[in-house]
């Protein structure tokens, strides 16, 4: 499971322009069954994807296509989470098929 950040740069002022396609990407990441949870990060910073049934690689290519990635303005970080103790309605995420 990852965590990824997208943080705005000093860029911030151009999501206006991109913000559409940004929607489109994070909707095919629903669509495809790898994104679970999309989110703002609390004081304007940026926002939030939480991510599953991928690996590291492939998500680095996904995340490259994000529009707000793209075009500089957010930077990405990518953190992997190796559940532990997971409460059952979240088991699925520790499940391996």
């Amino acid at each position: 499971m990852f965590c990824v950040f997208l943080k705005f740069s000093s860029s911030k002022g151009q999501a206006s322009r991109h913000i559409a396609e940004h929607m489109r990407w994070i909707e095919q990441g629903f669509e495809d069954g790898i994104f679970l949870l999309t989110g703002s990060l609390s004081g304007n910073q940026g926002g939030t994807v939480l991510a599953h049934n991928t690996t590291r690689e492939a998500l680095e290519n996904r995340v490259a296509l994000d529009p707000f990635v793209a075009q500089d303005v957010v930077k990405a970080e990518i953190v992997e989470i190796a559940p532990g103790r997971v409460d059952e309605r979240l088991q699925f995420l520790v499940e391996r098929t």
